[in-house]
């Protein structure tokens, strides 16, 4: 697969590639997830499977914040990769486009948080999928100009931010965003 890349920052390269999350060898991924973090459907459902039964049980292990809630949207956590190549999943609660009223900034924050967690953990790469792009409803168009904002303001000294994009519609629209690092 041929990688895309643009300089995010002085110290960040941004990476696009069409491709499986759950097969990129970085040292983070980040989990598209429900507040639950018990697994889903989409990027959600496909990194819980990938990563083996360890993953539920140590997601089973963060503390919840509400009944039945252990990340509220706009918030992350992090966990081990287990059986996944990447060493840690940052799981992430993107924002319901329909049911918020103000979507933007909460997709902000969760790219701003998973990000922070990243440069806590002194890790140096992470790959995001298109965050609340799939039943979560968000249009792609105007997703990625706040992914990539979020990311070229809050990335620090991490070497590389990936979005690793589930089709051709997802990966044009953060090219389209992408073109302001040209």
């Amino acid at each position: 697969m041929k990688l895309e890349t643009w300089e995010l920052t002085e110290h960040t390269v941004l990476v696009l590639e069409l491709g499986d999350i759950t097969k990129v060898a970085l040292d983070a991924i980040v989990n598209a997830a429900n507040e639950s973090l018990l697994g889903g459907s989409g990027v959600d459902g496909a990194i819980h499977r990938a990563a083996g039964p360890r993953l539920l049980e140590a997601c089973l292990q963060l503390p919840t914040v509400t009944p039945g809630v252990r990340c509220l949207t706009g918030e992350a956590r992090i966990t081990p990769g287990f059986d996944l190549p990447s060493d840690w999943v940052i799981h992430t609660v993107g924002p319901v486009y329909d049911e918020e009223q103000e979507p933007a900034k909460l997709l902000a924050s969760a790219h701003r948080r998973s990000l922070e967690l990243a440069r806590e953990r002194k890790l140096r790469t992470i790959a995001f999928p298109a965050i609340s792009c799939g039943v979560y409803g968000y249009p792609l168009d105007e997703a990625a100009p706040i992914a990539l904002a979020a990311c070229e303001a809050h990335s620090g000294e991490l070497e590389e931010v990936r979005f690793v994009l589930f089709d051709e519609a997802a990966l044009e629209a953060w090219r389209r965003a992408a073109q302001r690092f040209a």
